[in-house]
């Protein structure tokens, strides 16, 4: 099949600025550029007055268990995403030994969901990269070994440093994950057991990363009272290791912390200096999405999720969480402190009974429940069996757009996908392209494109895609510059983006003329 794509306005993620031409596709890949006849083309599309770029990268997507069992995930492929990187904030499907799955599963629902319709039987990074692979999926997914699930398969989900030979098995089964084609090691050092996790552990994982020259990708310690410790640690470890750094969804949380935001940019600047490789993405919203289990003191994790329900039975454990959330752990990030119960609000639950929580904030359940804001979140998450998603506002606009500008930055969504979810999810890429570009001048046209493709490309080593070039594969999309916008709103975010028309991957029509095709070209992107 060889196509010619006419007309349009090229931006090609380079930061180069925009031209008027054609874009020739045979097979995956573009094999033209300029002008051309339209002689001996198998397909023709006019994009007089779109423009045409290269497909979207989400660096940081939750899509891991939800493309298992709907392989077009239509919230996505509608904003232009071509590309989704998985495996993040060090908690995902796979390694999953057997004797874990149960309370992995658990653990997991919060951010990723739950299924009885899967086998949960995959095991290794290379068993649930070839169920991808098998499932014939609409877009490209990368995975990214998880740093807990490293962890659980060694030591599992207790509160426990590992030994000199638990240590050795940890790196050996990241070596397992990246000869897999692992596109770098995640963690989240917020969530458990990866928060367990301390820096010299860290330290000896990533230099097994650096030998592939693959990105740890890091969700920090803190994002809020404790974020200059924090930022330091995740230095440390790129200094001693040798890995890249990319942050995800860099942010600073906490109408307390804000002043902190020039020596956090001050730090960045300083680890490159160091020579550390730094980078980062973002979502364009000034408040965060996350399972609600985050809300509680480390300690109540303690051993998974079965352990973590017996604590909410006991009343005199209720009050000792009550106690360190009012008074504070250091180190740990206390989302009730920096948002407040009135600002974090519930988006997913697992039963029929606890739907009527689905929108609310924590002070309104606890209306609904006729309980203090303290039990009517521990009851919430006891009967969910802490699978509770939220989404709570932590920021404000002018750090958002402060952020954006940096060099070191990339668009992504971090969307979780169950139940009446943060907007970001439907919304994240054209809201950069109607807002921040076309209603503000935030960014150039061509800036936004770089950060949403090549920028992302590079930081995640996917060297064949990300740019319109010669040789290059032909994931790309076409839109309208004057509409491109997002719909999704907090009150109202199941609502797809506009002025989306066209989007391609590996050289198929996944959407065209506004509407869903049948073809699911999506490859596995294993890095060798």
């Amino acid at each position: 099949m060889k196509t010619l794509i006419k007309n349009g306005i090229i931006v090609d993620g380079t930061k180069a600025k925009k031209f008027k031409g054609d874009l020739v596709i045979e097979g995956d890949l573009i094999v033209g550029l300029g002008q051309f006849d339209e002689d001996e083309f198998d397909q023709i599309i006019d994009a007089e007055g779109k423009v045409v770029s290269p497909g979207f990268i989400d660096t940081h997507s939750h899509s891991d268990l939800e493309v298992l069992i709907n392989p077009y995930i239509e919230s996505k492929i509608r904003q232009g995403i071509t590309t989704e990187v998985l495996g993040q904030d060090g908690i995902s499907m796979a390694p999953l030994p057997l004797e874990y799955v149960g309370p992995w599963r658990k653990n997991l629902a919060g951010l990723d969901g739950d299924s009885d319709h899967l086998s949960w039987d995959w095991q290794t990074t290379d068993g649930y990269l070839k169920l991808l692979e098998e499932t014939e999926i609409a877009t490209n997914l990368a995975y990214l070994v998880p740093h807990g699930n490293i962890r659980m398969e060694v030591i599992g989900l207790e509160n426990c440093q590992p030994d000199a030979e638990q240590m050795e098995r940890m790196k050996e089964i990241t070596h397992r994950a990246l000869e897999a084609g692992a596109a770098g090691l995640s963690t989240g050092l917020i969530y458990m057991p990866c928060a367990y996790g301390e820096q010299k552990e860290l330290i000896e994982l990533c230099k097994v990363v650096a030998e592939y020259d693959r990105p740890l990708v890091i969700h920090q310690r803190s994002e809020a009272d404790d974020i200059l410790n924090s930022m330091q640690e995740v230095i440390k470890i790129g200094e001693e290791s040798g890995v890249k750094i990319h942050f995800s969804h860099f942010k600073v949380c906490g109408k307390k912390n804000w002043d902190k935001i020039p020596r956090v940019e001050k730090f960045l600047e300083e680890a490159q200096a160091k020579g550390v490789k730094v980078s980062f993405d973002q979502y364009p919203y000034a408040a965060g999405s996350t399972m609600l289990g985050v809300t509680l003191p480390p300690w109540a994790h303690d051993g998974g999720t079965d352990k973590l329900l017996e604590r909410l039975e006991d009343e005199e454990l209720r009050e000792q969480m009550i106690a360190d959330i009012e008074s504070g752990i250091p180190g740990w990030d206390n989302f009730i402190d920096f948002a407040g119960f009135e600002n974090i609000y519930v988006t997913s639950v697992k039963t029929e009974e606890n739907r009527k929580c689905i929108g609310k904030n924590l002070l309104e359940i606890a209306q609904l429940k006729g309980k203090d804001p303290y039990h009517a979140l521990f009851d919430l998450l006891y009967e969910e069996e802490n699978a509770v998603g939220m989404y709570d506002y932590y920021g404000r606009e002018e750090d958002i757009i402060r952020f954006m500008k940096r060099p070191e930055q990339n668009f992504c969504t971090d969307g979780l996908l169950g139940g009446r979810p943060h907007p970001r999810v439907y919304g994240s890429f054209p809201k950069v392209l109607g807002k921040y570009v076309r209603e503000e001048g935030v960014l150039t046209l061509e800036e936004a494109i770089y950060k949403m493709t090549a920028k992302a490309a590079e930081a995640f080593g996917f060297n064949d895609r990300g740019t319109l070039e010669v040789g290059k594969k032909a994931d790309l999309l076409i839109f309208n510059p004057a509409t491109v916008a997002d719909r999704a709103t907090f009150i109202d975010p199941i609502q797809y983006s506009v002025g989306i028309e066209l989007v391609m991957v590996n050289g198929e029509l996944i959407l065209q003329k506004g509407q869903k095709t049948n073809n699911r070209p999506g490859e596995v992107i294993r890095l060798k």
